[in-house]
C-alpha cells in the first residue's frame, strides 16, 4: 500500500519520526527506559482474585510505568449490573436460538468483563469497533438490545445505525473490523479530532494478514487506537498454542512499536484500570497500543459447533471456577457496596432486558423482496435495474394468478 503525502498526520515531522519522537515522550512521564514501557509488564495484572478478593498491591502484576489505581465504586457498580444483564442477554440469546427465532449467537458467555470494560472506558465520542462475539459490549455502548440482535436472526442489516452510537457493525469476516478501526482513526487525527478507537478482536485474528497491516499503519502514523485482544483460548477450534508461541499476545505489540499489556480478562476491576489507563494514554497523544485479556470462552462457538471434540470437559470446568459476574458479586458484597436489595434490582433490570429481547425478537419482520437491490449501490447499475424489473414482474404475475385462484373459489 503506498501513501501520498497528503495523508499523512498534520504534523511538522515525517510519519517515520513521529512515533519514535512522541513515543520517547510518553515514556518520560513514567522514568522508564522505552522498552519497559512497550514490553508488558513481566506477570498479567489481576486485581481482584478468583475468590473475589483484592490482592495486594505488590501481588497485581504491576510495576514501574505500569502501575494502576483501583476504579471507583460508583464505576465498578455500574460495570457488575453490565455484568448481570450480559450473562442474562447470552443465556436468553442461546435459547433464542434453540427455539428459532435467531439463526446463529456467538455467546460470550464467561468473557462478559471483557465486554463490559470495552463499552465503558470510551468516550461519547469515541469509536467501538466490535467483532461478531461482542454483542453484549455494544448493548453494553447503549444500543438497543433488540437492533443489537437483528444481525443474528439473518435480517440483511446490522440493525442500528454506527453513526449514531460510534459503533461499527459486528464484523464475520475475521479481523476485517481492525482496519476500519485505523482508518476511523486515522481520519479522526488528520481532522484533529479528539477521538480515541477501540478496535476489539480475539486471538485467532492475531494469525491473520489484516492484523499485522491494522498494527503497523497505526504504529507507523501513531493513531489513537487500542487493540483489545479476547485471548479466549480458541479459534473456533484450534487451540492458541497452535497459533503462537510468543510470551503471550501482548509481546507483540513491541515488534510494532506500541505499548502491550496482559490482563486478566475475568476481573473486571483489572479491565477497566488498565483499559482507563489506555485510554488515557492513546488520548494523550501516545500512540497506539495492544491490550490483551485473558479469558475463556465457556460454551461453544456458535450453536452450530460440538467443543466436545476439541476440549475437555475438565478444563472448562476449571475456568467456570473463575466466572466473572461471581468473582465480581463476592468483591461488592465483601465491601459493603452490593446488598440483597441491591442484587434484586439489578436482577429485574437483566430479566426486563430478556424479556424484551424475547419479545422483539418474536415479532415477524415485514418481508419487501426489492430490499435485495435497493442498498447495493447509491445509484442502481443497469444489471440491478434489470433483475430488479424481473423480479417485480414475477412477483406481479404470481399474485395475479393467487387473486384468480381466489375468484375461482
Amino acid at each position: 500500500m503506498t501513501i501520498s503525502a497528503d495523508h499523512t498526520a498534520p504534523d511538522t515531522t515525517s510519519p517515520q519520526e513521529a512515533p519514535d519522537t512522541a513515543l520517547n515522550e510518553a515514556v518520560k512521564k513514567f522514568g522508564i527506559t522505552v522498552e519497559d514501557y512497550m514490553l508488558p509488564a513481566r506477570h498479567q495484572i489481576q486485581m481482584v482474585d478468583p475468590d473475589g478478593r483484592l490482592k495486594p498491591e505488590g501481588e497485581q502484576g504491576t510495576q514501574p510505568g505500569h502501575e494502576y489505581p483501583v476504579p471507583g465504586d460508583k464505576e465498578l457498580l455500574e460495570a457488575y449490573e453490565r455484568l448481570v444483564v450480559g450473562r442474562r442477554v447470552n443465556d436468553q440469546n442461546s435459547a433464542l436460538v434453540r427455539q428459532g427465532r435467531m439463526a446463529v449467537y456467538p455467546s460470550s458467555h464467561g468473557q462478559e468483563a471483557c465486554q463490559v470494560a470495552a463499552a465503558l472506558c470510551l468516550n461519547e465520542g469515541d469509536w467501538m469497533f466490535p467483532t461478531y462475539r461482542d454483542a453484549v459490549a455494544v448493548m453494553t455502548r447503549g444500543v438497543d438490545p433488540v437492533q443489537v440482535m437483528t444481525i443474528f436472526r439473518g435480517d440483511w442489516h446490522g440493525g442500528y445505525d454506527p453513526l449514531k452510537y460510534k459503533v461499527g457493525i459486528q464484523c464475520t469476516p475475521l479481523t476485517t473490523q481492525l482496519l476500519h478501526a485505523v482508518g476511523v482513526a486515522h481520519a479522526a487525527k488528520l481532522r484533529g479530532e479528539d477521538t480515541v478507537v477501540l478496535a476489539m478482536c480475539g486471538d485467532g485474528a492475531t494469525s491473520e494478514g489484516d492484523f499485522h497491516e491494522a498494527l503497523n499503519f497505526a504504529a507507523v502514523f501513531h493513531l489513537p487506537v487500542i487493540f483489545f485482544v479476547q485471548n479466549n483460548k480458541y479459534a473456533i477450534s484450534v487451540p492458541l498454542a497452535h497459533q503462537s508461541v510468543a510470551p503471550s499476545l501482548a509481546h507483540k505489540a513491541v515488534g510494532y512499536g506500541m505499548a502491550g499489556e496482559r490482563v486478566d480478562g475475568n476481573d473486571v476491576v483489572a479491565l477497566l484500570a488498565v483499559l482507563d489507563r489506555a485510554v488515557k494514554l492513546a488520548r494523550e497523544g501516545s500512540g497506539p497500543l495492544l491490550v490483551e485479556a485473558n479469558t475463556y470462552r465457556m460454551q461453544a462457538h456458535t450453536n452450530a459447533d460440538d467443543d466436545t471434540r476439541y476440549r475437555e470437559s475438565a478444563e472448562v470446568a476449571e475456568w467456570r471456577a473463575k466466572d466473572p459476574v461471581n468473582r465480581m458479586r463476592t468483591y461488592l458484597t465483601d465491601r459493603g457496596l452490593l446488598d440483597d436489595d441491591g442484587e434484586a434490582r439489578i436482577r429485574e433490570h437483566a430479566e426486563a432486558v430478556a424479556a424484551q429481547l424475547r419479545e422483539g425478537l418474536s415479532e415477524d419482520v415485514p418481508v419487501d423482496p426489492q430490499e435485495l437491490f435497493r442498498h447495493v449501490f447509491a445509484v442502481q447499475t443497469p444489471q440491478l435495474k434489470e433483475q430488479s424489473a424481473m423480479l417485480a414482474d414475477e412477483l406481479a404475475r404470481d399474485a395475479a394468478a393467487t387473486d384468480s385462484k381466489e375468484a375461482g373459489k
